[in-house]
């Protein structure tokens, strides 16, 4: 009986509370952090959440969130100087937004995330998105209007736009480290920049126009070769990046109709397979992509209630597309020669035994290498209408 006492009693003594243990009212929520380059030091953007302002019983109108700023040697010391400023310490555990500035890009990112990597407070379903054009610093100091807490409007933005348009990609820290460690893939990420006037974007007046002066959106995919920014590809060639590897979810592509005139396609399903192999001693990739779709708009005079007409549209959006994907290889090939599309790691899985022969040299090979693109597409509905009204209107 004594024993079981004693063990009680040490068990007690070890389970009785969190030793980390910190109260909410102690902590400062931080949703965002902005991380630039400023000559050699690391400059740190925390936004943070007022929570009198985001509580609606104690609002005033003042800003939900504030910016609090600091520059180190390293990420983590610019991090803890922070505390000089703010009455709580930053908790990080609920970020949302992570912004790396263009500059810092440029030179590198690999040693500002080595502190969020390692940070056990954090989650890992946070974004983390390139200042196009500006620091982290001025994207995080746009006030917002949707939603009052700019990274949350951030965050949401930039989850709806990937679900249903192909251009953008929400990358997390834990994919982003993958793509930047992995061999024969190379990474990429999501620009983000602040259009119209910059000055005014800070303000309170910025949400009190039914046009802000200043808005965030997000632009297009950033290059990489290993840890620094190389470039940017177009809004087309993002759409055939992601096309490539499989991470279309929905989207709308306009395409010529037989005649003359447009049409638009909603794509409501992609399935994007990529096959490496040796071809006569030379790597190669055989990529097969299966869209289904919509027929979303008509411009045009064509009958829909025509397969043939159908057909037609399916392989205009064919050709659309193919050109669309050969015009991206093209591009990252001749002007980046970045293997982000991990053609690499699919010759690595499909032959090991090549793959260590040529990885050392992986860059020419990939720049030279052959791309084959198959799509195929099927439309399934055309809509609640038939025919265009439009045509009924040209005739009367």
């Amino acid at each position: 009986m004594k024993k079981c006492m004693f063990v009680l009693l040490i068990l007690s003594s070890i389970l009785a509370g969190c030793w980390d243990k910190r109260e909410l009212n102690e902590l400062g929520i931080m949703l965002a952090i902005g991380i630039d380059k400023v000559e050699d030091e690391y400059r740190v953007s925390a936004q943070v959440v007022v929570p009198s302002e985001v509580s609606t019983k104690t609002s005033s109108g003042r800003s939900p969130v504030i910016m609090f700023q600091e520059s180190g040697k390293t990420v983590y010391e610019a991090f803890r100087k922070i505390t000089k400023k703010s009455p709580r310490g930053i908790y990080p555990g609920h970020l949302r937004m992570l912004v790396l500035g263009e500059d810092l890009a440029e030179e590198g990112i690999a040693e500002s995330l080595e502190l969020l990597s390692r940070n056990w407070e954090l989650r890992s379903d946070f974004f983390v998105a390139i200042a196009k054009d500006r620091t982290a610093e001025e994207v995080l100091n746009v006030t917002t209007t949707i939603e009052n807490i700019p990274a949350n409007e951030m965050f949401n933005t930039l989850k709806t736009s990937e679900s249903i348009w192909a251009a953008t990609k929400g990358f997390t820290l834990d994919q982003l480290i993958t793509d930047l460690t992995t061999e024969g893939k190379e990474a990429v990420l999501t620009g983000i920049l602040v259009t119209g006037e910059q000055e005014m974007g800070s303000s309170k007046q910025n949400v009190e126009s039914i046009t802000p002066a200043a808005l965030i959106q997000y632009d297009e995919l950033a290059v990489f070769k290993k840890d620094k920014l190389i470039g940017w590809l177009t809004e087309r060639e993002s759409r055939g990046f992601n096309g490539i590897v499989n991470e279309v979810q929905s989207s709308v592509t306009a395409i010529s109709c037989p005649e003359g005139g447009k049409a638009t396609i909603e794509i409501d399903q992609v399935d994007s397979k990529m096959k490496g192999k040796i071809n006569k001693g030379k790597p190669e990739v055989d990529i097969n992509i299966k869209v289904k779709g919509n027929v979303g708009e008509v411009e045009c005079q064509i009958n829909l209630n025509n397969q043939e007409t159908l057909v037609e549209l399916e392989k205009n959006t064919e050709k659309y597309m193919e050109e669309t994907i050969n015009l991206t290889i093209e591009t990252v090939q001749k002007h980046y020669k970045s293997d982000i599309f991990g053609f690499g790691e699919a010759i690595h899985r499909s032959n090991p035994k090549e793959w260590k022969k040529i990885k050392e040299h992986w860059d020419e090979k990939f720049a030279e290498m052959e791309a084959n693109v198959r799509v195929d597409v099927k439309l399934v509905h055309t809509g609640t209408e038939g025919n265009s009204f439009l045509k009924k209107i040209e005739v009367k």
